[in-house]
């Protein structure tokens, strides 16, 4: 309207002049005096017009005026486009988008690598059913440039087992107890608020570069002085702190604490999409392979179809099996104080890296990914560690007597496995998964944590076979529902040399695993059967659950849920007969163990 207004006045001051320079020869008789007249002076301007000289200058300011105002509107047309952009790229990722990193409907901000603006985010929801309005987006800061978004969420949960673990709301499943053990015949009831979760995204945008970092962090960590006697507290725990570049061309580098690349994710390799179970449980579920551990991920994204990815990860043994072996081999150390890792743990020397290689597809039906795993092990073996008192060993060039470290040499081997994932919706109402991971010492990104190595009589490192799969039907029937089924299976190879020589060797005693002994002095020492070797065949477990959610708006997420597992540990069989406590048994050697837990959680999300 300005525009307009302004052309006319432009108009009218172009024609004013114009309409001076004629009005006298508008008079039809002065007009017609022929030469006589031409040679007569114009008659001077009238007082108080305006001089040729201001018309200009009025007519320039003009012209400069509807300049402005054309580039003016030029760039609100190109506001406008990329606000359209920016709104697809949010329809597309709503559509996209189900469960957040924890299982549970939340509300995160955008993926870091996403597309959208820097002060605009995405509300991740477990359901389909298209209800998340545009007042549900997450509120963020801008400061400095950058915009930051608070994320997280408030709980009150509850878990009860009917064997006991000595365990808050995370289950370590390869520790379900036999009969024989004390605390199979004991229940237990905790309730906790650790999963409480803080997170920050931050977020700064460049001519053709995204850059950024996230941060999120829990409670589940126990330091020496944590416990539930009065003042309840528990420490402070990092899961996520990562930073990115996430350039236009596709390519995004990544390093930080992060999820691994193994894990599942539910839309291309963005961090912050991982699939992981909707449980309560914060181990989530047997069957899911995954890790939280350091990372440098660079990825490649090809027209949202196809995502090429490469990680250099942080590398662990956690699991060796030692049945047999000597003491004749060195694989790592407690912690140092001095190198900032606590003594009361072990930490593995590490040869190299773990190395993930990964490829997505998304063919418009679906999400498909294919993944394998390089891992290097390594120890050191000393062949005379072993030698008699007095005897010479026969790798001794000195000839030193006695256990010596001489001839020492460092073993090597390499292991890997291979896994796929895929995801469907049917309708935007069910969800399926099915996830699949077997190899060679890959144990550790099982959840339930199956042994990696053998230690070999010779001392040499021997890798353990297995094997680790999950199925889900994931349902949003309502807005306001989630429920869940998850059925998963883990399962470690037989890695014998010898009868009575490493995991689950046929020789190793089994017979006593029914036997219930007595427990330590105190009170507080549960004491474990002994005869009772009991290496884990396989482990299986079956999930039910649901999320209601009472609230759901510009003011948060109230909801809560229920979960249920049916837990069952087998062994490899070994010795059935034998005499305990004085007494002859006779068993089948291949003890089980069964565990149900029940599990409730009340929480609050931050919008």
């Amino acid at each position: 309207m300005r525009a307009f207004w302004l052309c006319i006045v432009a108009l009218g001051l172009a024609v004013s002049p114009a309409m001076a320079g004629t009005g006298a020869g508008g008079d039809a008789d002065s007009a017609g005096n022929g030469a006589a007249n031409t040679s007569a002076k114009p008659d001077p301007a009238p007082k108080g017009s305006p001089s040729s000289l201001e018309i200009e200058n009025q007519l320039q300011q003009l012209r400069d005026l509807l300049q402005t105002q054309s580039q003016q509107l030029q760039q609100q047309d190109e506001q406008i486009k990329e606000q359209k952009e920016q709104m697809q790229t949010l329809q597309d990722q709503l559509t996209a988008s189900h469960a957040n990193g924890d299982g549970t409907t939340a509300w995160v901000a955008a993926p870091i690598n996403s597309p959208v603006g820097p002060s605009t985010g995405v509300i991740a929801s477990g359901s389909n059913s298209g209800s998340d309005r545009a007042d549900d987006q997450p509120a963020s800061i801008n400061f400095k440039g950058v915009t930051l978004t608070p994320g997280g969420f408030f709980v009150a949960e509850t878990v009860w087992r009917q064997k006991a673990l000595s365990a808050d709301v995370n289950s370590p499943f390869n520790s379900i107890p036999f009969v024989g053990a004390s605390t199979d015949h004991i229940s237990e009831f905790n309730a906790s608020g650790r999963q409480s979760r803080i997170s920050m995204l931050v977020q700064g945008k460049l001519d053709n570069v995204k850059i950024g970092g996230y941060y999120e962090t829990d409670f589940l960590s126990g330091a020496v002085t944590s416990n539930y006697n009065q003042s309840n507290s528990f420490a402070l725990r990092q899961r996520q702190f990562f930073a990115q570049a996430a350039f236009n061309d596709g390519w995004t580098f990544t390093g930080g604490q992060m999820w691994s690349l193994v894990t599942e994710t539910k839309k291309g390799m963005d961090n912050r999409t991982e699939a992981t179970p909707m449980t309560i449980d914060a181990q989530y579920n047997v069957g899911f392979s995954w890790a939280r551990q350091y990372g440098f991920r660079v990825s490649k994204n090809f027209d949202n179809k196809v995502w090429l990815g490469f990680s250099v990860e942080n590398a662990q043994a956690t699991s060796i099996s030692t049945h047999g072996a000597s003491g004749n081999w060195l694989v790592g150390a407690a912690g140092a104080n001095g190198g900032l890792l606590p003594s009361t743990n072990n930490f593995t020397f590490n040869r190299t890296p773990d190395f993930i290689f990964k490829a997505v597809f998304e063919p418009g039906f679906g999400h498909y990914e294919v993944f394998g795993i390089v891992s290097t092990f390594r120890d050191r073996v000393f062949p005379c560690a072993t030698t008699a008192t007095g005897a010479t060993c026969a790798e001794d060039p000195i000839g030193f007597k006695g256990p010596t470290g001489a001839g020492a040499f460092n073993d090597d081997r390499v292991g890997g496995g291979v896994g796929a994932n895929a995801r469907f919706s049917v309708a935007k109402k069910v969800d399926f998964g099915l996830h699949f991971l077997a190899g060679d010492g890959v144990g550790r990104y099982g959840t339930s944590q199956l042994p990696e190595l053998v230690v070999r009589p010779d001392g040499t490192l021997s890798l353990v076979h297995s094997f680790q799969g999950l199925g889900s039907v994931e349902l949003h029937p309502t807005p306001k529902l989630d429920v869940y089924l998850y059925a998963g299976d883990e399962y470690a190879a037989r890695t014998m040399y010898g009868s009575t020589i490493g995991y689950g060797a046929t020789g190793l005693p089994n017979f006593g695993c029914q036997v219930e002994q007595a427990p330590g002095s105190g009170g507080f020492s549960p004491t474990s059967p002994t005869n009772c070797t009991g290496d884990t065949r396989n482990i299986i477990e079956g999930t039910f659950g649901f999320w209601y959610r009472f609230y759901k708006g510009p003011k948060g997420t109230v909801q809560w849920g229920p979960q249920y597992s049916y837990v069952t540990r087998s062994t490899w069989r070994g010795v059935g007969a034998g005499t305990e406590n004085g007494v002859a048994l006779t068993t089948n050697g291949q003890p089980s163990a069964v565990d149900n837990m029940v599990f409730t959680s009340f929480r609050y999300y931050l919008p």
